[in-house]
């Protein structure tokens, strides 16, 4: 055994000392001033051409003719080097090299080529026969692209980047697709040090089979034998034209293997300027949702937007400040964003202010942050007042569930009081238009959260009824993936940790949507408004939060852990219904007592309401109430006020 050893160990010795060797002398070429690398560079391809012009002669003539000297040799070899640095050849870096410097190089052959026949008109070359051109500038062509490659393959060598399967720096991957899209990703995952593609897939069978970049293109149905034959880390989707269904099937294709999947932008978002095509994003959760969407309407987007004042409430905050975002987008001549938390006002205006110094926005929008609450009617009526705001966007509000449960009176005093100071101001004001955000937990709510929600619907609908130049309107939606208080983010942190990942109950539900389709359908509804509507945004099929968990696991590039697969990495443990958590949740209270808008994803509920005053007189009690904490009283006007409001766990 020791003797079949040693000659192991002595060659593992040997081949450290090559690539030490590599390595030091790759720093050394690589630490020399960039000028000496380019005229070394330049001089080796001169000498080069020169015995390129040899070898086309030798080859037309079998021997060298004596006529022909070694200063003429030299003379005819001068001019496709000069014209090599004069179209920038010499710029690029050697070791990021690419075909399409050498389709440059290829334009300035074929230029020389005609200039070499029209001097051989006028016999000026006749000493070099016509053919003995072409036959050099390819040998020299074959010269350039071949020492370009090698050197870049020496230096990835000499970095050590090329390791066995078993100690790989870089992860294998594939790529999706062999379009535009896919050659431009190769190219810059070649230069990265973290990924190293092995193959190519595409839909089209014709090309099945073939190669690019000297990768083999494979079938999409031949990719699972690859991911375990190459030990393949991630997929990268590079179908930027591909429709949101067409993206859907594919990774629900991969749906049960357990490799990371990554996609490029779409081409919407390109164009918008919002991400570059070099830009790589995790698959997001909602690419694997079926919901329908729909292009928003332009004329609903600006017309309670565009040159006028408008304030956003809770701006800081996950709906506010996409709000803003969309808000400003459509050149408003001011936007106001009015917060409680001093450090999410910092962040918004942060964000804002850099997008108009881009000039991704118009720099004529005037941008105010403003620090405060909701319950200061005073300080409301005079902001209104003072930047004559046209709209209001009312986001400000506690919306998690436990934590509004836990506290009761401070939830409600918030939602609902907050809303009818807020609201109030801009009546007295004569606000034009004021739109309230409110959630789907205020239909039949188990929760105070909810029932707090749909106390401030209540509002709105009471201040509506008043002769008043304001028009009220109400937006109800679900849950929306990355917020705050959306499973996603928690669920992301869990499988980051390592599991378990935490989900209250087997059967439990939610409605889901993208924040900025949320918050733009959230500004066309209130563009539609008449006064007084509670509209209702499509949700598409409600989710399983378990089902949601394990899409999660697998996109990651996990699997399962459970009774089935208890070698899996990621484990999903049951932790119960929290305090005034519902299995499910609804949009509309009561049955049927909805109606459809021009709009395919916006509904308008039709629902009751209460006279003002009763409202007013049980906000005008909260303080007072909640001095001695008469939790008691607090749940009986919730029963009386919220429709189908009961107690899932009790108020403590």
């Amino acid at each position: 055994m020791s003797n079949k050893q040693k000659p192991n160990n002595a060659y593992s010795v040997s081949k450290n000392a090559d690539s030490q060797w590599y390595q030091r002398n790759a720093r050394r070429l690589l630490a020399l001033p960039r000028g000496v690398k380019r005229s070394i560079l330049i001089g080796i391809d001169y000498l080069m051409s020169i015995v390129c012009l040899f070898f086309a002669l030798s080859l037309r003539y079998g021997y060298i003719d004596n006529h022909i000297s070694v200063s003429m040799l030299c003379l005819f070899a001068l001019p496709p080097v000069i014209g090599l640095y004069y179209i920038g050849f010499y710029k690029g870096l050697s070791r990021i090299f690419s075909d399409t410097a050498m389709r440059k190089v290829l334009q300035l052959f074929v230029v020389l080529i005609i200039i070499y026949e029209v001097i051989y008109y006028f016999d000026t070359l006749a000493f070099i026969p016509r053919s003995v051109p072409i036959l050099y500038l390819f040998f020299f062509f074959i010269w350039l692209w071949g020492i370009r490659l090698s050197i870049r393959e020496v230096l990835e060598l000499s970095k050590g980047k090329q390791r066995d399967r078993h100690g790989n720096i870089r992860e294998n991957v594939i790529i999706y697709g062999v379009g535009s899209a896919g050659r431009e990703l190769f190219e810059g995952l070649e230069r990265s040090d973290k990924y190293r593609v092995v193959a190519f897939i595409d839909d089209d069978l014709e090309v099945a089979g073939g190669y690019l970049y000297g990768r083999r293109i494979y079938a999409a149905n031949k990719v699972f034998e690859l991911i375990d034959k190459r030990n393949i880390s991630q997929i990268f989707l590079a179908l930027p034209s591909a429709s949101r269904a067409r993206r859907r099937q594919i990774i629900n294709d991969f749906s049960e293997v357990p490799v990371k999947i990554k996609q490029l932008p779409s081409l919407h978002e390109i164009a918008d300027g919002k991400v570059t095509v070099s830009q790589m994003r995790p698959v997001n959760i909602l690419d694997v949702l079926d919901r329908q969407t729909v292009e928003p309407d332009d004329v609903l987007l600006s017309k309670n937007i565009k040159g006028k004042n408008v304030l956003v409430t809770g701006a800081g905050g996950s709906i506010g400040s996409e709000l803003c975002r969309q808000v400003i987008k459509n050149k408003p001549q001011c936007l106001i964003l009015y917060e409680l938390s001093e450090y999410a006002l910092y962040v918004i205006h942060q964000e804002l202010k850099a997008l108009k110094a881009s000039n991704i926005i118009d720099e004529d929008v005037k941008v105010v942050g403003m620090l405060g609450n909701v319950t200061n009617e005073e300080k409301l009526l005079k902001v209104f007042e003072e930047y004559k705001v046209d709209t209001v966007y009312h986001a400000a509000a506690y919306k998690h569930v436990p934590i509004v449960e836990s506290n009761p009176f401070e939830g409600v005093i918030n939602n609902a009081k907050g809303t009818y100071h807020c609201a109030y101001a801009a009546m007295q004001a004569e606000v034009e238009t004021f739109v309230l955000i409110s959630t789907d937990k205020a239909v039949r709510p188990t929760n105070v959260m909810g029932a707090s929600k749909r106390l401030a619907e209540l509002v709105c609908q009471g201040l509506s009824q008043m002769n008043t130049k304001t028009c009220f309107s109400m937006v109800r939606f679900g849950n929306v993936l990355g917020s705050s208080g959306s499973v996603i983010p928690l669920f992301t942190k869990q499988i980051e940790k390592g599991g378990p990942i935490t989900v209250t109950h087997p059967e439990v539900t939610r409605y889901f949507m993208t924040i900025p389709e949320a918050a733009s359908l959230v500004i066309q509804a209130g563009a539609m408004a008449k006064g007084g509507e509670v509209f209702v945004l499509d949700m598409g099929e409600s989710v399983k939060i378990v089902d949601l968990a394990k899409r999660m696991i697998l996109l990651t590039g996990y699997k399962l852990k459970d009774k089935k697969n208890p070698d899996g990495d990621i484990e999903i443990v049951f932790s119960g219904l929290r305090p005034g958590e519902k299995l499910y949740e609804e949009l509309i209270i009561g049955d049927g007592n909805v109606q459809t808008t021009h709009h395919p994803l916006i509904r308008q509920a039709i629902e009751d309401s209460f006279p003002l005053m009763e409202i007013e007189n049980m906000l005008s009690q909260l303080i007072h109430r909640a001095q001695p904490h008469d939790v008691e009283w607090l749940k009986q006007e919730l029963t009386y006020f919220v429709e189908g409001y009961h107690e899932g766990t009790a108020i403590s």
